[in-house]
């Protein structure tokens, strides 16, 4: 019996763990979930530092148009020891400078006018103006990063500004991929007649790679149990083994005979999905087992929305489901099959939301659909009819890809 859709994304997720974590360097963090609680060894800024360019001064002594005596000049990255800002005085200061004994305020140099010997305040000046006051972003002590931040640019930029060259986050799972079927060839081979060329192990790859895992291809295993068999040895040394075929009713579907021989415990083996119902998951000594379809389409859904959501919970993130969005149809959607249906759509955003249509002909043989879609239309198990205005849940594939309606055409071009 299969599988209900939410039952299966529950058991897999069951069933997943974050891996152990490793030591990575500054550089190559990026995308990458912290294993550890990060405090911060000092205050941030150190000291109390100017953000302007201009003229450290006491504020009292700021009237408009008070000219003030010049006694001094701090540059960015130079001590402030020996010079003090004394009634009537002013400090010329870099930003980044530390600020002077008696100094109270900076004023930008826009705001004033100068020569070498005095300098008169062109606006009014307030207590604390353009300080940046020592601890005032981050203080001795205070966690800066928590365990599960998946690290950007900006996080980089904070550890590098506290010399901390080496971060712990979770190990990226390695993933062995293996397509399977005598009619299939590698690419660059010559194609025979009824032979088809190996694109899924490829995709599959890619898509891999994409969440940020390792693939390792291994090539295509044949219809018989003994190559079979030693490549699902191959693969089962891996995190996450991946085959492709070889899993529906067919006679020489022999990938779930194989499977079990080789002690992978099933928690499943169909799920009520179109497509991608002849899904199988199971595990063997820590290595979770995913067996997708070989249609190339079936095969892209099935990891979208079946194994990625297991390679983010593998790698430390704790919100690994793409959320719902809501899109208007343009035009009636169907799902006669009994199960969730997954629909490949174009979708753009317009005055009063995001409106989507079907990206083209929904045979699962038809690649160049996918190529079109953006989103995917995710309809209930137990309606037939979804009418034109009506708003579906997707998921979006390519948020980036989603364009703004009068600048994007909407149909099955």
């Amino acid at each position: 019996m299969a599988e209900t859709f939410a039952a299966a994304r529950a058991l897999i997720q069951e069933n997943i763990c974050s891996l152990e974590p490793e030591t990575v360097d500054l550089l190559n963090l990026v995308g990458r979930v912290v294993a550890e609680e990060i405090c911060a060894p000092w205050d941030l800024p150190r000291w109390d530092n100017s953000e302007m360019d201009g003229f450290a001064v006491k504020s009292a002594d700021c009237h408009t148009f008070a000219k003030l005596k010049v006694v001094g000049y701090i540059p960015a990255g130079a001590a402030a020891e020996g010079i003090s800002v004394a009634t009537g005085t002013a400090v010329r200061i870099m930003t980044g400078a530390p600020i002077p004994i008696g100094c109270d305020a900076i004023v930008p140099i826009e705001n004033t006018e100068s020569d070498k010997e005095s300098v008169t305040i062109k606006r009014p000046v307030q207590i604390g103006d353009y300080i940046r006051f020592c601890g005032s972003d981050i203080n001795a002590g205070e966690v800066m990063i928590s365990p599960g931040t998946i690290l950007r640019p900006a996080e980089v930029n904070l550890l590098a500004s506290f010399s901390r060259l080496e971060v712990l986050v979770h190990r990226c799972p390695r993933v062995a991929i293996l397509s399977t079927g005598d009619e299939l060839v590698a690419p660059g081979e010559a194609v025979g007649p009824g032979q088809i060329i190996d694109s899924n192990g490829y995709s599959l790859a890619a898509a891999v790679s994409e969440v940020g895992a390792i693939p390792i291809l291994l090539g295509i295993a044949r219809d018989n149990i003994g190559s079979l068999t030693e490549k699902i040895a191959q693969g089962l040394k891996a995190d996450v083994f991946i085959t492709s075929a070889g899993v529906s009713m067919g006679d020489l579907d022999l990938v779930c005979k194989v499977l079990d021989g080789a002690g992978v415990k099933q928690l499943f083996w169909k799920v009520d999905i179109k497509p991608g119902r002849p899904t199988a998951f199971g595990l063997k000594d820590g290595c979770a087992v995913f067996s997708l379809p070989g249609n190339p389409v079936s095969s892209m859904i099935a990891f979208e929305e079946l194994v990625r959501p297991a390679l983010l919970k593998m790698m430390g993130q704790t919100k690994v489901f793409k959320p719902f969005v809501k899109a208007a149809l343009t035009k009636p959607l169907y799902n006669e099959t009994g199960r969730v249906r997954f629909l490949r759509v174009r979708v753009v955003e317009s005055s009063t939301g995001l409106i989507a249509e079907s990206a083209g002909d929904q045979n699962t043989g038809i690649l160049s659909t996918m190529i079109r879609a953006n989103a995917i239309a995710v309809l209930p198990a137990d309606r037939t009819e979804f009418v034109a205005g009506e708003e579906v849940d997707i998921h979006l594939l390519n948020p980036e890809h989603v364009l703004d309606a009068g600048s994007a055409k909407v149909g099955n071009s």
